[in-house]
């Protein structure tokens, strides 16, 4: 990486969490880790503090999974006391009424084609949530603040960019300008989108991203916000080969 002094930004998705273990559509439903999880967020704190790469303030969705993974990754780099800030606009994607089921029955239900265009389509929701969705996260006290319409029923990812980047610009970037060097642990769709934007990937070619767990993606900004190096966005990780390689793995998942 090139400058004295970088703006430095570190995107980390959650280890792999209990519905992410059991096949299931999890989206804003609330669950934790794993055992396999936890070591992957450690892991992941571990990389960075070899690197020699330090955050001094923390940005995580309002979801246990990315939180519990800050957390660990944190104390595994010896910094458990730096500033942690959270806001739902860093949560996952909301799958709507698909939350909660298994993606295998989901595909013999709906169909490969239905299914793959609600997963990568990046104009196209699932169908919203119902009200009677056992699993319907809405309701959760953590939204409670929250006005009606502004909890959704249903995103594709590019309701998830919009309403990430105004937490990017309002929140993010003032960290970083300050000369902070920001970590945001999120999950697989939220940074996604934000790595569309900052990485100018195009509505066709994001459907092809995907992020591993607890492999710290690191991006050097410049004055702008931008990276300073045009890469691939698996070219930011500490271990290309390695994000690349676990990235293929959650590519042949089921979702």
């Amino acid at each position: 990486m090139t400058g004295v002094h970088p703006t430095m930004l570190i995107l980390l998705r959650h280890g792999q969490s209990q519905w992410n273990a059991s096949n299931r559509f999890t989206g804003w439903y609330d669950c934790d880790l794993t055992p396999k999880g936890e070591a992957e967020a450690r892991a992941g704190g571990s990389a960075l503090a070899e690197a020699g790469i330090r955050p001094d303030v923390v940005h995580t969705s309002v979801q246990t999974r990315a939180i519990r993974t800050a957390e660990l990754a944190l104390a595994e780099m010896c910094r458990s006391w730096v500033p942690v800030k959270r806001h739902w606009r860093l949560n996952e994607r909301h799958y709507g009424d698909l939350t909660g089921l298994d993606k295998t029955d989901a595909r013999k239900t709906h169909g490969e084609e239905q299914l793959h265009a609600w997963r990568r389509g990046y104009r196209t929701p699932p169908p919203p949530i119902a009200d009677d969705n056992p699993w319907n996260p809405n309701h959760d006290p953590r939204y409670a603040h929250l006005p009606p319409e502004v909890i959704p029923r249903s995103e594709c990812l590019a309701d998830v960019v919009e309403r990430l980047l105004p937490y990017w610009y309002d929140a993010v970037i003032p960290d970083l300008r300050s000369g902070l060097t920001v970590l945001i642990s999120a999950h697989g769709n939220s940074l996604r989108a934000l790595a569309k934007h900052l990485d100018r990937i195009d509505d066709d070619t994001i459907a092809e991203l995907n992020i591993p767990t607890g492999m710290p993606l690191v991006y050097e900004l410049g004055p702008d916000m931008t990276p300073v190096e045009a890469e691939t966005t698996l070219a930011r990780s500490l271990d290309p080969v390695a994000a690349t390689e676990a990235a293929a793995t959650v590519a042949k998942q089921a979702g």
